[in-house]
């Protein structure tokens, strides 16, 4: 209806999972990642969950569009079947003759003989179960035995799946736990952080044909709002948004449009604001660089605000004993409240950490400038674990007693005690007490080794040479000479072993996290760490 009143080609926000749309945030990219990992030769079983409406399916879509050499796909998408049912329609979808009526051991004896058959032709066979979390136990039993056809040295059969996280929960149970152990790579995909969801509007317009300002600032702002980060939600509000555009004759979506456009599609989104994540991990930066990051990141003098000296106490004109000095009081929340700081202070003083010097160019992120320096950003949520785990210092995101969201630089961290940089100096506080106000949102900079910072099985090149080579280290023994640049079996084990024993998940996966552990097992020097500023509370701050 009003494609051609905009100038668009086709209706951008379709709900539709079509590949050509997919907006490629880093999570998702990373949940792909997964899905290919679970393809390969040396791929298994891949559990890939997220929230209703993040774009699993549409993920699924685009793997299924990848048109991968000698792979055999099959898609169950209605998962409500009882176990013969369910043997059948995997048959059904990779073209297995079978005799009829069917019973359950000539289906599996006739997808064994099929599977054996793709096998010696060099080809693997992967099965994709959609909404798995509606799967009867007794069918994901069945799930597990039908990854006991194997030859000696690899699995026939590939199986993902996808489904809300009500899976994860499902196969917690006790009675499952034999189909859990075999799960080796998980995933689970978070919604769109603020800055993501302005990206994804305008990929999206972008992909229709259509002008990137059709949404005001404003708009944006209240789209997140409103959405919580999830595309689907993004989908339909943004495609009501232009309708109510249209219908009144104007160019552009504002604020205003895009609050009664939540409002008329599900009134109850329009009071339900995500509490812990508004803002968003994407904004930071760019909220950094329109605050004026760059000036921020110039030669400036970090200023401390000094308390007022006190005024000399009155003295009676009759000696008065004097009172031992009081111990100074611990610091309080009240105190770190008053002290947090803009993001582009904090943000700045970070970098510096770091000894960088970033010239990001005008609508530049200053990730894409700092990458240039081999200095990459990491945004997640998580907890004191995470953090302890990349041992970097970090931004974190405070519930600020002025209202709205502040920020404290992470300077040192140990078991129980967490070392902040703030307006008002150096401030220790619990991180039990801390925790009422952090919002579990962070930002850390880690120096890439690596061209990639994913590095998948079944790859080859100077980034599997070099991961190799961390782990020889990691081990405490020399790699062999020459250093193979092949991801294989025996460099997959030695990952799953250095993951498990620092608290990763052994998945296999040299993913973000894992690089960034491994980068400590020899650290570069000038490598800024939590755990050397709370050994050195005055280096480096």
């Amino acid at each position: 209806m009003y494609t051609t009143f905009f100038g668009l080609k086709e209706m951008p926000f379709s709900i539709t999972p079509d590949p050509a749309y997919l907006y490629m945030s880093p999570r998702h990219q990373e949940a792909l990642g997964h899905l290919l990992y679970g393809t390969g030769q040396h791929g298994g079983f891949v559990q890939l969950t997220g929230e209703v409406g993040t774009g699993k399916t549409t993920i699924i879509r685009t793997l299924l569009a990848q048109k991968l050499d000698n792979v055999d796909l099959a898609m169950i998408l209605n998962p409500r079947q009882n176990e013969l049912e369910f043997v059948a329609s995997l048959c059904d979808e990779l073209h297995v003759r079978y005799e009829r009526p069917a019973t359950l051991k000539t289906l599996v004896d006739a997808l064994n003989a099929h599977l054996l058959a793709a096998h010696g032709a060099g080809r693997r066979t992967v099965l994709i179960i959609d909404e798995a979390q509606n799967l009867q136990p007794e069918v994901l039993e069945q799930v597990r035995l039908l990854t006991n056809l194997e030859t000696h040295k690899e699995k026939l059969l590939r199986i993902m799946l996808v489904g809300q996280p009500e899976l994860a929960d499902l196969l917690a149970r006790p009675d499952l736990r034999q189909l859990a152990q075999r799960i080796t790579a998980r995933y689970h995909l978070t919604p769109l952080s603020a800055q993501e969801t302005v990206e994804y509007v305008r990929h999206r317009l972008g992909v229709a044909g259509g002008p990137a300002d059709l949404f005001t600032p404003g708009a944006l702002r209240q789209l997140h709002r409103h959405s919580r980060g999830i595309p689907r939600l993004v989908n339909i509000l943004c495609d009501r948004a232009l309708l109510g555009a249209y219908g009144q004759g104007t160019r552009q979506v504002t604020a205003a449009l895009l609050h009664r456009a939540a409002r008329e599609v599900a009134g109850e989104l329009s009071h339900k604001p995500v509490a812990a994540g508004l803002l968003g991990l994407g904004g930071w930066v760019d909220a950094a660089l329109a605050a004026g990051i760059a000036i921020v990141l110039g030669a400036w003098l970090w200023p401390r605000q000094t308390p007022p000296a006190a005024e000399p106490p009155l003295v009676a004109a009759a000696a008065v004993p004097e009172a031992p000095p009081e111990p100074a009081p611990a610091p309080t929340l009240e105190q770190l409240l008053q002290s947090t700081e803009a993001l582009p202070t904090v943000l700045g003083r970070l970098v510096q950490l770091w000894g960088a010097n970033p010239q990001p160019a005008p609508g530049e992120r200053l990730c894409t400038a700092l990458a240039r320096e081999a200095l990459e950003c990491h945004r997640a949520t998580g907890t004191w674990a995470d953090l302890k785990l990349a041992n970097r210092p970090a931004v974190l995101t405070v519930s600020a007693a002025r209202g709205g969201r502040q920020y404290v630089l992470l300077r040192g961290l140990s078991r129980d005690r967490a070392l902040l940089e703030t307006a008002a100096g150096p401030l220790e506080l619990g991180t039990d007490r801390l925790e009422l106000v952090w919002t579990g949102e962070y930002l850390l900079l880690w120096r890439r080794e690596t061209p990639s910072s994913y590095i998948p099985p079944d790859s080859s090149g100077p980034a599997v040479q070099w991961l190799r080579e961390k782990l020889a280290q990691a081990e405490g023994r020399g790699s062999a000479a020459p250093v193979s640049d092949r991801f294989d079996a025996d460099l997959r084990q030695s990952l799953m072993r250095f993951q498990g024993t620092h608290g990763l998940d052994p998945d296999g996966l040299a993913g973000v996290r894992t690089l960034i552990v491994l980068s400590d097992v020899a650290p570069a020097p000038g490598t800024p760490a939590l755990t050397a500023a709370v050994e050195s509370p005055k280096g480096g701050s």
